[in-house]
């Protein structure tokens, strides 16, 4: 659990404070944002493994925010926990409803709330970062950041990596390039779309004759990771 990167989201600073305060003495890695724009950016660019999302929010409510990222196949599976002063049953029902794992009511103490998270981050599993991933005789270690193919060391570069981690987490699902720009480059980051395909050949070309065909061209949509043919 300790080393979790974990989103808060709440525009009272001194609550923002209050909680990171907690979590990084639970030895949980902290960001923050104050609306539910500054989040999805966050959220797109580092993708954490925990939100903690208030209920209201300036603009965008902390509700709608989660209905969003609930129903994107690429922010889905990320934990939710809403933290709110509403108690009421109904709006904790609602909170569920749009895909919520988990409900705390204003006020909590600091010792609840790490509880709950980490209840909730067990529920969820270990992180697809964490495991080593092999298909055929390609191994990504995210550990020790090492590609092997069939045993042997494979040379390419950090975008490539990233996008090969993308791909082998995300097998079977065919990704526009601004889905691939999104996830792998970061939300926050101007590259144009043909930039992928650029580093598409790349990876390809570091794969070798052997595996370059599980990178597959979708005609009309971008790219799939697949082991079929």
């Amino acid at each position: 659990m300790v080393g979790r990167s974990i989103l808060i989201v709440d525009d009272e600073a001194p609550i923002r404070e209050m909680i990171a305060v907690a979590l990084e003495m639970a030895g949980y890695d902290c960001m923050e944002a104050e609306n539910s724009q500054q989040a999805h950016a966050i959220i797109v660019d580092r993708k954490p493994d925990l939100i903690l999302l208030d209920w209201m929010l300036p603009g965008t409510s902390g509700i709608e925010l989660a209905r969003r990222l609930k129903r994107d196949e690429l922010t889905g599976d990320i934990p939710i926990i809403m933290l709110t002063a509403k108690g009421e049953e109904d709006n904790k029902i609602q909170g569920l409803e749009v895909g919520a794992d988990d409900y705390i009511t204003k006020p909590f103490s600091p010792r609840e709330l790490v509880a709950r998270l980490k209840a909730v981050l067990r529920r969820a599993g270990p992180t697809d970062g964490e495991a080593p991933i092999e298909v055929g005789g390609l191994l990504l270690d995210p550990i020790s950041h090492r590609v092997t193919i069939d045993g042997k060391p494979a040379e390419m570069g950090p975008t490539e990596y990233r996008l090969l981690q993308f791909f082998m987490t995300h097998q079977e699902r065919a990704y526009t390039r601004g889905q691939l720009l999104d996830q792998v480059w970061g939300g926050n980051v101007y590259v144009e779309e043909r930039t992928v395909d650029v580093h598409i050949r790349r990876l390809r070309k570091a794969l070798g004759e052997a595996y370059e065909n599980l990178v597959q061209t979708v005609r009309g949509t971008g790219y799939r990771f697949s082991t079929k043919a």
